[in-house]
Order: C-alpha cells, then structure tokens, then sequence
C-alpha cells in the first residue's frame, strides 16, 4: 500500500510462477512495498525474495537476521500453515474435494499452460471456490405443513363467520319435517345435478288472543305442548318504543302491556297512576322498606355482600327497583295466574323477571345462587308437603345468607287465626337451622348456616331428613323437588365469595366443582373469556347502537361464564343481562351466580317462558 515507508531500492520484483495465485505477473512489485512485510518471506523464501529484503538501520538488520534462520523460518511456516488449514476446514467442510478438484486441473498439461496467464487461473479457482460456496449455502427444506382437519360449521378458526363452511351430516326427515309445518314453502326442483332451492314463506302473526301468550307454561308447572307454534306473537295495539332506563322505572306506556286488569283491581295497592296513556308508579314505601332491612340486619350489606337478590311473587317489582338504587340486581319470579302480567310489567320497566312453575318441580337456578331471598304477601304456604317449598328456597339460599318473610303473620298484632301460621313456620325454619336474626313488625329475617355441622348435629330420625349424597343440587332441569336438606359441601363452599365488584372478576371457589373438561386451567380459561369480551364489547355497542337504542332487557343465549354479562358491566352500559346455559353444556350456573350475575339453565328445544327486549345469539354460541 502506498501508505508503508519506502525502501532504499527501487529494484522492481517479479513473483516466482511457482505461485501465480498470489500476485498477479502484470504487477511487479518494488522492494520498498516488502520491507516490513515479514509475512511475504515466510510464504516465499526463496533467494529472489531474501535479496530484497535489505535494512536500512541496525536494529531492522538484526531483526532480519534472527527471521532468516531456518529454524524459526520453518516453524512459522508450519504453524501457520496449520492454522490455515484448520479454520479451512472448520468454516468449510467440504473444501478438500473441491482443493482436489482444483489441484488435478492444475496439474493438467492445459494448466501448465496457461500458468503464464495469472488471470485465467484466478478465475477458474474463483469458479471453484464459488461452486463449493454455492454447494454449502444450500438449505434443509422447511418440513411440509401439517394437516388441516376437516371443519364443519359456520365459523372458522378464528371465531368469524365465513361462508366457507361444510353442513356435515344430518337427518333428512328435519328438512321434511320443516316442509310440514303449517305456513311452509315450496321446494322448487332444478335440473338434475343442480343444487336443490327450498324457500320458506315468513311466519304469520298469530291471532288477538296470542298477545300475552307464555309457552310451556301452566298455573304452576313448566309442559310444553305437543304442537310447536306456529306464528308470530304479534304485539299488543298501539304498542310504543319503551321508555329509556331509568324514566323506564318510575313509568311505562299503558298499552305496552296486554293485560290491566293488575291496574283496575289493585291499583290502589300497587300505587299505580294512569295518566296520558302512561302507567306511573309511586314509590309506595319501598325505599323505607328496603332502608329498614338494612338497619334489622347491617350485615346483609347492600351491594356489597348482598348483591343477586329474588323476589317470589313480587307484585310490579317495586322492591327490586329500590334495590337496584343500592346497586342489587334482583331477580322476580311469579306463577302463571290471573295477574300473570305482573312479570311483563316488571320487563317493561327494565327489571329482571320471569314467570316460573313452582310447584313439583326445582326452579331453574343454581344452589346457593342468591345471596337474599324475599317473601312478602305471595299466599305461598311454605309449611304444606312437609316444608318442600322451603326446603326449595333453602338450596337456592347461598350459604351465610337471608331469607326476609313479611306479610300479617309475622306481626305481633296479629290475629289470633295467624298465629299457628306463624308458629309453623318458625318451626320448620329452626328445623333447616335458620337463624332467626330479627323480627320487626310484619318482617321476620333468617339467616342459613355456613356449613353442614348444624344439619349432621341434629338427632337421629330428625325431619326433613338429609338428601342422598350422590344428588347432584345443581341439576335442576325437569328434577323433581324432595323434602330433604342439601347438604353444604365443606371446601367449595358458595359462601366464600367476595364482596362487589371483586366478585365479578376473581374466580370463586365452585369453578373447581363444576363438570367440564379442563381440569387444571380453569381460572385461565374464565379469565382469557372475560379478556375477549372486554375487547370486542365496543364492536358490539357500536353495531346495534346500543346507546342510541337504550337496551336494558338483554339474553344471553349461550352464557359461557358470563364473560359478555360482565363486561357489559365493566362499560358500564345501561342493561342487565340473563344469562342462558344450556342444558345440553357445562353447567356453569354456579360461577355465573358468584360473580354476582344472573342466569338460568334452559332447553333451546323448548319454548322459554317469558318475554324479551333484545336476544343476542352470537358466532358459535
């Protein structure tokens, strides 16, 4: 390089053809570029090279000196020979076939001839070394990719509607059974090896008297009719958008519901005014009702230890609209009677509700699924058949809970005749080990233990006896009620819940207990179910323009764990939702009602009994 220092002679230097490869014959090299170059006599010594190398110092003499012995000269050699050859062959592997390859041609007649043209040579060894790069970079092939399996449905991997779907197997007699149905189409045949076209008519609007129709449902048990119906419920005449939450709970339009016999006849009791075709309701003492409660028993806490609450035979829900001002979702059951409207006045104000049978048969709800249970004037006779009925409430009390009976036999004033009412049921009370906490004018307040050691303590022969260890308290659909007591089982137990809002988020204790596949990430499982709902919810309020259309009354079909209930919650939207589970999945009910939500196990082969606003059946659910 130009930048070395120049030697004391000029005397030009040609390379040996011994080795064309290292200096190109058409670049004579000058001394003055090999002075320090101790390297150029290690590789060359030859005496060509040794002449010049001369030093211009002393000290450069000597040190050339002790270079050019034989010893160190051949030493040096060697070694770096070896180091060569080794980091050769450890980058590349394959070099000694192609260094042989490249040494046989050199020693071809046709290589000795042309070691005269440097060039030439330096590029064919390019070439070689070139194709022994070519030969190490070439790769593994990436391993095929695995089989897909064969899909079926309308959702594809990703949780997504798509239209590339396979229907998969199913029975030929439905689509003929379809064809039957009353109001059907025309199945319209193609050419041979076409697809077949079948077009349906829509349904027509059933009849006047279908108006307030309630499927499946009898005075006080759930049958479902042979026949499937066939038209539409229509809606009443002159029917009204409903009024936004919360004006909902303070008034309705009067002809939103079918039936006001409820208005004519107990108007008065109900403190009910009708007025510009609106139903409004007064407030009628419930908020002092509900403030009294609180100050009986502080411990029931509202909104925070007591937040699922239920009302047997509520009238028009004027205690579950107080309590939704301290932040309790209560849910309202009625019996199919001549004021059976009472439920459709309920939904029309925004509160939970829904007509039941009860009767021989457990309601649809988990044990130990409220944490308040409220009894006020229903005409329930809960001593009859050995205390069944209570015997009912006691498994759908939580445990550690309450249970609020009002009505004239609790009143100390009361008549004489009312006096074995209540002392029955003071007595079949004790006998479940209710607590009585405090008793109050017409309000008796009971509290259920939090364990089994009260029920297993009692004497041998004590009634209601014990149910069979293997009954399951959660299976509840179409199970018969018995007059025994649900024991509480002693880890797992419904009563170690947080208090609210905590709830709603932390994995309660039963999520172990339930029947379902996953053993061991279970709490994952809920959590990563939240987690996508409470990223997709916005998609959903912007779609149905959920603000814009006021939902309160929403179902949940296929509830899951209640993930879609609780992050309309987390939004803080204006609605309350019932969440489905069916019968045909896991029975999450239990965690659906620890979180403090609401839910109901049901058949969608059947008819539900009751009415809603809004009915969410999302993908794959």
């Amino acid at each position: 390089p130009p930048s070395l220092p120049h030697s004391t002679s000029d005397t030009p230097f040609t390379p040996t053809p011994s080795f064309p490869f290292l200096f190109p014959s058409s670049s004579p090299i000058s001394p003055r570029h090999l002075q320090q170059s101790q390297l150029f006599t290690f590789l060359h010594p030859f005496p060509t090279a040794v002449a010049a190398m001369k030093s211009t110092s002393p000290t450069a003499a000597v040190g050339t000196a002790l270079v050019k012995t034989p010893y160190i000269v051949k030493f040096a050699a060697v070694a770096l020979l070896s180091l060569s050859v080794a980091l050769l062959f450890y980058h590349h592997p394959s070099f000694p076939s192609a260094a042989f390859s490249a040494f046989t041609s050199l020693s071809s007649p046709t290589a000795v001839a042309a070691k005269n043209s440097t060039s030439t040579a330096l590029n064919s060894t390019s070439t070689a070394v070139n194709t022994s790069s070519t030969i190490l970079k070439v790769k593994k092939l990436p391993p095929p990719p695995p089989s897909v399996a064969r899909r079926t449905g309308i959702v594809d991997e990703n949780g997504a509607m798509t239209e590339d779907f396979e229907i998969g197997e199913f029975d030929p007699s439905l689509m003929e059974e379809l064809r039957n149905l009353r109001g059907g189409g025309e199945e319209t045949e193609k050419k041979e090896n076409e697809p077949k076209i079948v077009k349906y008519d829509k349904f027509k609007a059933c009849d006047g008297s279908k108006i307030d129709h309630i499927p499946c449902l009898d005075k006080s048990e759930r049958h479902c009719p042979d026949s499937a119906l066939d038209c539409v419920v229509p809606m009443p005449n002159g029917y009204q958008k409903s009024l936004p939450w919360p004006r909902s709970r303070d008034e309705v339009w009067l002809h939103n519901v079918p039936d006001t016999r409820l208005v004519q006849d107990q108007g008065g009791q109900y403190s009910m005014l009708v007025k510009d075709a609106k139903i409004s309701f007064q407030d009628g003492g419930s908020d002092q009702y509900v403030n009294l409660i609180s100050q009986m028993v502080p411990d029931i806490d509202f909104g925070h230890h007591t937040r699922v609450a239920l009302d047997i035979s509520p009238g028009i829900g004027s205690f579950a609209a107080s309590l939704f001002r301290h932040n309790v979702t209560t849910l309202l059951i009625g019996t199919k009677d001549v004021h059976k409207n009472q439920i459709q006045f309920a939904l029309e104000r925004g509160l939970p509700a829904m007509v039941v049978g009860f009767g021989t048969r457990r309601l649809p709800y988990a044990s130990q699924a409220f944490d308040l249970i409220r009894s006020s004037g229903s005409g329930i006779d809960w001593t009859v058949d050995n205390g069944v009925l209570l015997l009912e409430v006691n498994r759908l009390l939580r445990a550690g809970r309450y249970f609020v009976w009002g009505g004239p036999q609790v009143d100390s004033n009361h008549e004489l005749s009312l006096d074995d009412q209540w002392n029955e049921m003071e007595g079949l009370a004790a006998s479940i080990c209710w607590q009585l906490v405090k008793k109050e004018g017409n309000i008796a307040i009971w509290r259920k233990p939090l364990n089994s050691s009260c029920y297993l303590g009692r004497e041998i022969g004590a009634q209601p006896p014990l149910c069979n260890s293997d009954e399951d308290p959660d299976n509840v659909w179409y199970v018969n009620v018995t007059a025994c007591i649900t024991l509480l089982p002693e880890v797992r137990n419904g009563g170690n819940v947080s208090v609210w809002p905590a709830r709603l988020h932390s994995p309660p204790d039963r999520l172990q207990s339930i029947k379902m596949d996953a053993m061991i990430s279970r709490k994952e499982l809920m959590k990563a179910e939240s987690r996508y709902w409470n990223e997709i919810i916005d998609s959903y309020v912007r779609a149905f323009h959920w603000k814009e259309q006021n939902f309160r009354n929403v179902l949940d079909m296929r509830a899951g764990f209640g993930g879609f209930a609780a992050a309309v919650n987390d939004l803080e939207l204006t609605s309350w939702v019932m969440n489905v589970v069916p019968v045909n999945g896991f029975n999450t009910l239990p965690v659906i009602y620890d979180r403090g939500l609401l839910g109901v196990m049901h058949d969608w082969y059947a008819h539900f009994s009751t009415s809603w606003f809004l009915c969410l059946n999302r993908p794959n659910k």
